[in-house]
Parts: structure tokens; sequence; C-alpha cells
């Protein structure tokens, strides 16, 4: 049997961690913030209005995919969100069982999200760069693309019914 492992993925105010909560809640799953996984340097850098480069992401990303493996051995489902903005950090994520949601929309809601948003060390000046530095997944990338036009609800909604999915039994 196979353990399903969820990877909310995009730039900072796309809402990964509402949406991933939420479904997390509906489905009984484990859930894992993944900016709980940053290094403290990466944390100070990005809150002094510095982003992160590959060399900062690489012991980020190890940790996320520890937890993915995590999950996996211990035969529990689970969601995680990861900005996994490029192909090459999704590489070190992907195990046959990982699918990537991708909560994407229009950038100046993503700004406005953020410029609204309360008690986050990433400061909506670095969006631009996680604009530019996003690669969409290619299509043999197990992934699927969700629109912030949507509730927060109507997100879950549509991961659920997209990727088939049921609650865990208690």
């Amino acid at each position: 049997m196979t353990v399903p492992v969820l990877v909310f993925m995009g730039p900072a105010g796309t809402g990964k961690s509402t949406v991933a909560g939420m479904l997390a809640g509906r489905l009984g799953w484990d859930f894992q913030e993944g900016d709980d996984l940053h290094p403290a340097e990466n944390v100070a850098k990005m809150a002094s209005g510095h982003a992160l480069n590959d060399d900062d992401r690489w012991p980020w990303l190890d940790r996320v995919a520890a937890w993915i493996d995590g999950q996996v051995a211990s035969g529990r489902p689970g969601i995680i969100t990861c900005s996994a903005l490029k192909r090459t950090y999704r590489d070190v994520l992907r195990r046959d069982d990982v699918t990537f949601v991708l909560l994407m929309g229009d950038p100046k809601l993503v700004l406005d999200r953020l410029l609204r948003r309360q008690g986050h060390f990433m400061p909506p000046a670095l969006l631009t760069s996680q604009f530019e530095t996003l690669e969409f997944p290619d299509a043999d990338e197990q992934a699927i693309h969700v629109d912030l036009d949507l509730t927060p609800g109507q997100q879950v909604q549509e991961v659920v019914d997209r990727l088939h999915l049921a609650s865990t039994p208690s």
C-alpha cells in the first residue's frame, strides 16, 4: 500500500499553510509547516530582506525530504508546505508517492495577501524574486495546479476531488 504525501508549493503568500492545514485537518493526515524546518540562518536572512540562494536552500530541502521519508517509513500520509520553486528543488523531494500541489494566481493578488499578512518572516519585497525563480512543474512531474481565485475551502475540495483523497481511518 502506498502512502501519499502532498507538498504544497508556490511563492510566499499563495496560501500554502492555510489550505494545506485545512486539508490535513479534513483528512486526518499529519501536517508539517515547511518554514519551521528552515535553519535559523535562513530565517534571519529572509527577515532582513535578502533572498535565499541555492546553497541556503539545500539543508532546508534535506530536512523537508527527511520529513517526507519519515511519513512514508511510518506508513502515515502527510502534507507539508515547501515553496519548491525550482525543478531541482522538487527533485530532492520527489518520491513515487509525492504529489506537488501548486497554488498559483495573479502576482498582484499574492502581493496584496503578503502585505496584509502579520507575523511572518518573509517580507513582501522578496516576492518578485520568488516569482522570477518559480519554474512551473513539467508534464512529467506528479503535480496539480490549483487557482487562487477559489476560496480556501474550494481549493481544499479541488485537491480532494482531483487526487481522489479520503480521510485516514482512526
